[in-house]
């Protein structure tokens, strides 16, 4: 594989938060703990040793919900290591996605997976353990219920609601046969057939589908997967469940935190007096009030923490130094900076995912046979466009240079009067002459356009399959077309080619 690296900044696809925060901005450091880099994250460790956890909580639940799962020797080994006071979680999570959903969601693990590995390299004395949290009690079913292959869409029709992981899998047998149809006949195509009914027909629930699926993807380097659904996990969450449900306690911190950092960036998630949802059969209503503190006490398990909740809950209970996730993350978590503060909860270092473009074979081709640089790429189509038959016109159709010099004449002329009536008349002239100039600019690179039109054509194919609907293929593009050419191979290259610590993105190439 060919790497290249272009700088965030010059996709044009990121915030300027992110950005900001790439370049570690003095305008962030009342949002955040410490800026990523590997040197910080000694600090993190001393700070979140002070921070109690209940590990043998933590590692009586994890070994309880992978008690099913076939664990690889080193997840087993990660998961006991995680009773010793010297072992911190790196931690990413994401929605249950159908089939892993979008790129990012591979691309969050192996860059949760990468950073442990540098970690453990860096504090020797020290374990970092890789933790995938599944987000089991979001409801937002839509979201998560399709992928998109090869231009078409495939959808897992389903009228179940409330929290997704508890969502039984009738009707993924039809989406299972929509894809075997579309795959067709080869070694991945069966492997990847076969892991997918081993996924989706042979759990019960969405959760352990996604488990299972998690699991043989990556359970080899050592990924620890934990559902937050959990009665145990929720009872240590009482105090602030209360605080916020039965006094707001989190809206005036919150608020004045997202305000300040309103100031020079957008923020990504809205602040309610009362930030948790109530759990039940195939519901997941939001609370509004009418909970009293019996209620909380003795059934902490119904009480599901939203957006801005859960970072909180995941840094109670795990011995987390470091959140991975893409920007939307950072900007949110950056608004609960203060709530950490209130709590006496270490706020973790939040680390921007990898993030790449893959190129295949044919597109590095065409790209080459067209002249165009791959960092070309990020620019608009039209302005793409534009550099291509700038760069191979034949005829020089730009009239720049006769503009400077029709402004010159001009000048010439203004300086020949004083008389402002002529010297308007004059200014008048000119702006009728440089919009005659535009129009004869414009009517040539129609013509250049038109003797380019196949040349442009391939541009804009180009654009559409690795830009889909006008965003990042990571957005949009499913895992399956990459395993299908390289396999198993595809999940080592990528992990070989990322660095979550590198500011840069990442273009790789065949």
């Amino acid at each position: 594989m060919r790497r290249m690296k272009i700088p965030h900044k010059n996709t044009n696809s990121f915030s300027k938060l992110v950005l900001d925060y790439l370049n570690k901005d003095e305008k962030l450091n009342s949002f955040v703990n410490h800026f990523p880099s590997i040197e910080n994250f000694e600090k993190q460790i001393n700070e979140k040793q002070n921070h109690p956890v209940n590990r043998s909580v933590l590692v009586e639940v994890l070994k309880e919900q992978n008690a099913n799962f076939s664990l690889s020797e080193k997840t087993k080994n990660n998961i006991e290591s995680l009773l010793n006071e010297n072992t911190f979680s790196i931690t990413t999570g994401h929605q249950l996605c159908l089939f892993t959903g979008p790129l990012y969601f591979i691309y969050k693990i192996i860059s949760t997976l990468n950073l442990s590995e540098q970690l453990q390299e860096k504090y020797p004395n020290n374990n970092f353990i890789p933790v995938f949290w599944m987000a089991t009690e979001d409801h937002d079913f839509k979201e998560i219920n399709h992928i998109n292959l090869f231009g078409k869409k495939i959808v897992w029709d389903s009228k179940q609601s409330g929290g997704v992981g508890k969502m039984s899998l009738r009707g993924v047998e039809s989406v299972l046969t929509e894809l075997k149809s579309i795959l067709g006949n080869s070694e991945n195509a069966d492997k990847l057939i076969s892991l997918f009914e081993k996924t989706y027909l042979k759990h019960n629930n969405l959760a352990d589908a996604t488990r299972y699926l998690v699991n043989e993807l990556f359970g080899k380097n050592g990924l620890v997967i934990l559902d937050g659904d959990d009665k145990r996990f929720k009872k240590q969450f009482i105090p602030i469940i209360k605080k916020d449900i039965l006094v707001q306690g989190f809206e005036k911190t919150i608020t004045e935190c997202s305000n300040d950092l309103a100031v020079n960036y957008k923020t990504q998630a809205f602040v309610r007096s009362i930030n948790f949802f109530r759990l039940s059969d195939g519901s997941r209503e939001l609370i509004k009030g009418g909970t009293d503190e019996k209620e909380i006490a003795e059934k902490p398990e119904k009480f599901s923490p939203n957006v801005l909740m859960r970072p909180l809950y995941q840094e109670i209970i795990l011995p987390n130094i470091a959140y991975i996730g893409g920007g939307a993350e950072v900007a949110y978590w950056m608004q609960l900076k203060t709530a950490f503060k209130q709590e006496e909860i270490p706020f973790p270092i939040l680390v921007l995912r990898n993030s790449a473009i893959l190129l295949n074979e044919k597109q590095m081709l065409k790209l080459n046979k067209l002249g165009i640089e791959v960092e070309d790429l990020f620019l608009e189509e039209t302005e793409l466009h534009k550099q291509y038959i700038l760069s191979e016109a034949s005829s020089k159709f730009s009239l720049e240079k006769e503009k400077k010099e029709l402004e010159k004449l001009f000048s010439k002329l203004l300086n020949k009067t004083t008389d402002k009536s002529l010297q308007s008349t004059i200014k008048a002239e000119q702006q009728k002459q440089l919009k005659s100039f535009q129009k004869m600019e414009q009517k040539l690179l129609k013509f250049e356009k038109k003797k380019h039109e196949s040349a442009l054509q391939q541009i804009s194919k180009l654009k559409s399959n690795l830009f889909p609907n006008n965003s990042l293929q990571e957005r949009f593009d499913n895992f399956i077309p990459y395993y299908l050419k390289d396999g198993e191979n595809f999940i080592e290259m990528l992990k070989d080619n990322f660095d979550p610590l590198d500011t840069n993105f990442v273009v790789l190439s065949h």
